[in-house]
């Protein structure tokens, strides 16, 4: 099967979106996504409809799971994105574990993290959204950031053992923090909700200076039958429909 490839529009300034969504459009690709929602972001998924696109993720709350005292909060916030991502047909949203704090073990983690995904799972399994818990490396970019390895949040997911709580499997950051991308995608595709990509490093381009196969990790990830989206995450060097129709290339597999 194709790849669905959709295009992460934060990575743009705003006023980008009236030139990128036609861009992508005629490109060939199948969405775009938001990490935010704001009174901008309706009429911008009006016009990535009006060109056949749909949106593929937006951000959930913006609470570390990891921490109970926010956990009531999460649940407001989320029931909010919730209720955006069902009335604009977005399939997920991404929430954060949060950082490591002062004696937070990775056991402790994964049981505040499925506590919490487990207060906020059935209003979503009632919408019919994902809960994308997002993997980030707390390597480079995100410090201390404790959903930082793919087995951590198979964890969480196997704990909370809901349909709706999934994966957002970040390559750009998996591929910095632990490698072995394709044999681990290959083992845990069911626990995921949504991929995102960067060349590494630089989180730029996905091109020949960057040290990740695109085409050989995509065509594994149609060979799963992987459904959902991958979307592009990186920051262009040059212009970025170029970049943009040369990602879309890599990744459109057979």
């Amino acid at each position: 099967m194709r790849i669905k490839q959709s295009l992460c529009l934060p990575m743009y300034r705003t006023e980008d979106a009236d030139r990128l969504i036609p861009a992508v459009a005629e490109i060939g690709f199948s969405a775009v996504e938001f990490w935010g929602w704001d009174e901008n972001s309706k009429a911008v998924a009006d016009l990535a409809h009006k060109h056949n696109l749909a949106v593929a993720s937006m951000c959930g709350p913006w609470v570390s799971l990891n921490n109970p005292a926010e956990h009531d909060r999460a649940v407001r916030e989320a029931a909010v994105s919730i209720d955006i991502a069902a009335d604009n047909g977005i399939p997920g949203i991404i929430c954060f574990s949060g950082s490591r704090r002062g004696g937070l073990t990775d056991e402790q983690g994964i049981e505040y993290t499925a506590a919490g995904l487990a207060r906020l799972a059935p209003y979503a399994q009632k919408k019919g959204v994902n809960l994308n818990l997002e993997l980030l490396n707390s390597k480079v970019d995100h410090a201390g950031y404790q959903c930082d390895h793919t087995s951590w949040g198979v964890a969480v997911c196997e704990r909370v053992g809901s349909p709706r709580v999934k994966l957002l499997y970040d390559i750009y950051h998996m591929q910095i923090m632990e490698g072995d991308l394709i044999r681990t995608i290959r083992e845990n595709v069911r626990w995921i909700g949504h991929f995102h990509t960067a060349g590494n490093p630089g989180r730029n381009d996905l091109d020949d200076a960057q040290e990740l196969n695109y085409t050989g990790i995509c065509r594994a990830i149609a060979a799963t039958g992987y459904g959902g989206y991958i979307g592009h995450e990186f920051g262009p060097k040059g212009d970025p429909a170029a970049a943009l129709q040369a990602a879309f290339t890599l990744c459109q597999v057979p």
